[in-house]
C-alpha cells in the first residue's frame, strides 16, 4: 500500500475554487482570452469571483435536470470556461466527461455514445460545425454554454435561478473522466475517482514545496480537458499565487503577456515550451523573472531547457521535468539547473516519488534491460485510474494482478535507479536505436528546427519529418552534418509545424504521421530535401 491512500479524503472539484477563495479571496486569475459563458468578466478576476460563477452554473445545470451521478460530456470551443463548467459539474455530483475541442466530431460522437447517454454541453458552434446530428440521439440532452439552437437548452436562459448547495460525493466516486491522447488511435475515456486525483496531488505539491518559497504568479498554458490542469489549479490557488491562465500558445501573445506580467512559474506543454525558445531573445525580458519551468506530459529536449533557464535573471532557476501518464498521474521527477549542457542525456526522466510511486522496467525478450534493448517501463501508483469507461478488458490488459501498469513506453533503469524513456512501444524502429535521443541530437545541432519526428517508413526506414522555424528552407549540408552521428535514414522530408497532426496535449500522432506519408499525402510546405 503506498502512503497517498492515509488520510486520502478525495480531491473536490465542486468546492476548489470556493475553499481556495476562503482563503485568499482577493487573489486574481488573469486570461489571455473572454469566456464564453461569462465574457463580462472580463480578463482580471479574483477567485471569489470565479467560485461565485461556478456557483451560479452548478445551479443552472441543476435546474436543467442534471443530478449527482449523471454524466455530462463536455465538448465546447476552446476556453478556461471547460474547467469552470467540469467544476460545476462537479459540485452538484455529476460527473464531468471533458473531451478536447481538437477532437473532430466524428470522434467526438462516438466518445458521447460510449458514455450512454449523457448530458451533452456543448456550443453553437461545435453543433454547427463539427458534431453530427446524431449527437441528439446519442446524448439524453443537449445543453449550449453559448449560442442558441432549437434542439438544445440554452444555459444563458436559466440565469437567475435559485443556488442549490454543494454535494460532496464519496471519495471512491467518479469525480472526472478524461480521454487519453489518442496518439494510438481512438482515444479511451479515462474514470479519475475523488481518491485517485487526491493521490496525484501530494506528489505534485510535494515537488514543488520545497522549491517555491515565497509567493509567486504562475502561467500555465495546459489543456483545459487534462487532468493536471486540476492539480496544478489547486497547488497555485491554495497557496494564494496569482494564475495567468493562456488558451493561446502563440510565441508572440505569450511573450506581451509575459513582459508584463513576469511570471515566476511556468506550467506548459513540451512543444509549448519549445515554441516559447524565441522569447528567450526578447529584449523585453518576458522570462526574466521565471523561477521554475514545469513540463509534466512527456521527456523534453535539452536544447529547449538550456535555451529556457538561460533566459532567466533568477539566482537558481530551475525546469522540472514529471513523467507520467493519463492513467497514472506523475510517476517520477527531475530537475535540471543552469548547469545542465546540451549534451546531458534528454531521455532520463528522473527518480520515482518515495513512497508515493514505483517504477520496475519488464525484460521484452528475457535479457536484462539496458540502452541497447529497452525494457518495458511500468509504473505502480495510487493515482491511477480506476478503469477505461465501457472498456473494463483494455483497462485490465494494462495492469497487472499486483497493480503494475504498463505505460506503453520502452526504456531502462540505471544503477542510480534513474528512468531513461527510449521511446513508445509501438513507435520502435528495430535496428535504429532510440529514435526520441536521436530526435534530442538533431535538435541540439540545428538551431532552425522547431520540431523533428522520426516515423518509420513504408519499407521499414526512418523517416525524419521535420519543421523549421518561420518554415525556412532546411539546409541540406546543415542536415547531413547534425545527422553524421546518427543511424541512416531516408531523406527529411519538411513539413509546416500546424499540418502534424497533434493531441489535446500538442503531442505529435507519429502513428498518424505515418500513416499520411505512407498514404502518399505530401506536406505543402516543401518537398524532400
Amino acid at each position: 500500500m503506498l502512503l497517498q491512500r492515509i488520510g486520502n479524503r478525495g480531491i473536490r472539484l465542486g468546492t476548489l475554487f470556493e475553499r481556495a477563495a476562503s482563503r485568499h479571496p482577493a487573489n486574481v486569475v488573469i486570461l489571455d482570452h473572454d469566456l464564453d459563458i461569462a465574457p463580462e468578466l472580463g480578463r482580471r478576476t479574483t477567485v471569489a469571483e470565479i467560485a461565485d460563477l461556478i456557483d451560479d452554473f452548478a445551479s443552472r445545470l441543476w435546474a436543467a435536470k442534471v443530478r449527482p451521478g449523471e454524466r455530462v460530456v463536455v465538448y465546447k470551443s476552446d476556453g478556461f470556461d471547460i474547467t469552470l463548467l467540469s467544476c460545476a459539474i462537479a459540485r452538484i455530483g455529476a460527473v464531468p466527461v471533458l473531451l478536447s475541442p481538437k477532437l473532430d466530431g466524428a470522434t467526438a460522437a462516438e466518445l458521447v455514445r460510449r458514455t450512454e447517454r449523457p448530458f451533452l454541453l456543448t456550443d453553437a458552434a461545435k453543433l454547427e460545425k463539427e458534431l453530427p446530428a446524431e449527437v441528439f440521439d446519442l446524448a439524453g440532452t443537449v445543453l449550449l454554454a453559448s449560442g442558441s439552437h432549437e434542439r438544445a437548452t440554452e444555459l444563458a436562459g436559466l440565469a437567475g435561478v435559485a443556488r442549490v448547495p454543494a454535494v460532496t460525493m464519496p471519495p471512491e466516486h467518479p469525480t472526472l473522466i478524461t480521454h487519453t491522447s489518442g496518439t494510438t488511435g481512438t482515444p479511451k475515456l479515462a474514470v479519475h475517482t475523488g481518491r485517485t486525483l487526491q493521490a496525484r496531488y501530494r506528489p505534485q505539491v510535494s515537488a514543488i514545496a520545497p522549491l517555491i518559497r515565497g509567493r509567486e504568479t504562475i502561467a500555465m498554458h495546459v489543456s483545459f480537458v487534462h487532468s493536471r490542469l486540476f492539480t496544478a489549479l489547486a497547488i497555485s490557488l491554495f497557496r494564494g499565487f496569482p494564475v495567468i491562465v493562456l488558451a493561446d500558445p502563440d510565441p508572440k501573445r505569450a511573450a506581451d503577456l509575459f513582459a508584463r506580467l513576469k511570471p515566476g512559474i511556468l506550467e506548459a506543454h513540451p512543444n509549448s515550451f519549445m515554441e516559447w525558445e524565441e522569447l528567450a531573445d526578447d529584449p523585453r525580458g518576458p522570462l526574466s523573472n521565471v523561477k521554475l519551468f514545469s513540463s509534466t506530459f512527456d521527456a523534453i529536449h535539452p536544447r529547449t531547457v538550456h535555451t529556457l533557464l538561460r533566459a532567466t535573471k533568477r539566482r537558481a532557476p530551475l525546469f522540472g521535468q514529471l513523467y507520467g501518464q493519463s492513467e497514472v498521474g506523475p510517476a517520477v521527477v527531475r530537475a535540471f539547473t543552469r548547469r545542465r549542457s546540451l549534451e546531458d542525456d534528454g531521455r532520463c526522466v528522473g527518480r520515482p516519488f518515495p513512497g508515493m510511486t514505483d517504477v520496475r522496467v519488464v525484460s521484452r525478450d528475457g535479457k536484462e534491460p539496458s540502452p541497447e534493448n529497452p525494457g518495458y517501463i511500468e509504473v505502480r501508483s495510487d493515482g491511477r485510474i480506476v478503469t477505461y469507461l465501457g472498456e473494463q478488458e483494455r483497462y485490465d490488459q494494462q495492469v497487472s494482478a499486483d497493480g503494475w501498469w504498463r505505460m506503453g513506453d520502452v526504456g531502462y533503469r540505471t544503477k542510480w535507479g534513474c528512468v531513461h524513456l527510449l521511446d513508445r512501444e509501438v513507435d520502435l524502429i528495430e535496428g535504429f536505436g532510440s529514435t526520441l535521443a536521436a530526435e534530442d541530437t538533431l535538435f541540439g545541432k540545428l538551431a532552425e528546427l522547431a520540431e523533428v519526428i522520426i516515423i518509420p517508413g513504408a519499407d521499414g526506414r526512418a523517416v525524419p519529418v521535420v519543421c523549421t522555424k518561420d518554415d525556412r528552407p532546411l539546409d541540406p549540408a546543415a542536415w547531413k552534418a547534425a545527422a553524421a552521428s546518427l543511424p541512416p535514414m531516408a531523406e527529411p522530408v519538411q513539413w509546416r509545424l500546424g499540418e502534424l497532426p497533434q493531441t489535446a496535449t500538442t503531442k505529435i500522432k507519429r502513428l498518424e504521421l505515418a500513416r499520411l506519408l505512407a498514404a502518399g499525402t505530401a506536406p505543402t510546405s516543401g518537398e524532400q530535401v
